[in-house]
């Protein structure tokens, strides 16, 4: 199995147990691991063959458009399945990071999911 992941990629959404909280868009990072099977992609030496994480990253930044979360948890969960099912890939992992206490670096939520799981 191969591994892409993109790190700490920065967005912005409405995510917060309180409307307050919610009111306003506030940092996120969000890291993503996706597995799949790179060796077509290897020997074409091929985008189409491979995950376009240009295309992915720019997906990400866009999720929370029009969106309200209360929980981190919920963005991870959300952002897995869609990238499973937009993006075709066999195993995603996403870590979502909020600062929201000031005596912590950040707290994360960490969710995996593969496309053979059933809920």
């Amino acid at each position: 199995m191969d591994t892409i992941t993109i790190c700490d990629l920065e967005v912005q959404y409405h995510v917060g147990v309180t409307a307050e909280e919610r009111a306003s868009a506030q940092r996120l990072l969000i890291t993503v691991e996706i597995s799949s099977d790179f060796r077509r992609a290897s020997v074409r030496d091929d985008l189409g063959d491979t995950i376009d994480y240009a295309s992915l990253s720019e997906r990400i930044r866009h999720f929370g458009d029009d969106c309200h979360w209360q929980l981190i948890e919920t963005v991870a969960v959300n952002l897995a399945e869609m990238i499973l099912t937009d993006f075709g890939v066999r195993e995603v992992c996403v870590e979502v990071k909020k600062f929201v206490i000031p005596e912590a670096r950040f707290v994360s939520v960490r969710t995996t999911r593969g496309s053979t799981e059933k809920p």
